[in-house]
């Protein structure tokens, strides 16, 4: 089972999103408080709350519970945009987690330090002067390069 880690996510529309892909993948979520919307917000429901009830989603208050939780992945990576590594460096594993900091303001500093170079990754972009794609793209470019890695279950 692959992970994918929100901290703090602000817009209903890409955690639906993500949610809607990680049903579909089989990979479980994991929502970091404080969320920038309700879980019942219309705007989740319309993005992939049709999928809600086949996803395996866990909800943490901050990330301390997070890592504590005995459903958190066994190893995590940090996909930003800073790192100098890229998703294609990366050898993924079964049950990993695939970590994405906001909207708005990323990973905070502290995250990174904690994750250190090692597990810091970015996705390769073409353009460099355009600053990031989408949390959900974002997301889904990384989950299905890690599942390609790994091997999709069928």
């Amino acid at each position: 089972m692959l992970h994918v880690v929100l901290y703090c996510p602000e817009i209903p529309q890409n955690t639906g999103n993500i949610g809607r892909m990680c049903a579909i993948t089989r990979s479980r979520l994991h929502l970091i408080h404080p969320l920038g919307f309700k879980i019942t917000d219309a705007a989740l429901r319309r993005a992939g709350m049709d999928y809600w009830f086949s996803l395996d989603v866990h909800q943490h208050a901050d990330w301390a519970a997070f890592k504590a939780s005995p459903h958190a992945p066994s190893r995590l990576w940090l996909i930003e945009t800073g790192p100098v590594r890229t998703i294609w460096d990366a050898r993924f594993a079964a049950g990993d987690g695939l970590v994405f900091g906001n909207e708005g303001r990323g990973s905070p500093p502290w995250l990174y330090a904690e994750m250190g170079e090692e597990r810091s990754l970015t996705i390769p972009q073409a353009n460099t002067a355009l600053r990031s794609l989408n949390l959900s793209t974002a997301a889904g470019v990384a989950c299905y390069e890690a599942l390609r890695q790994i091997g999709m279950p069928a």
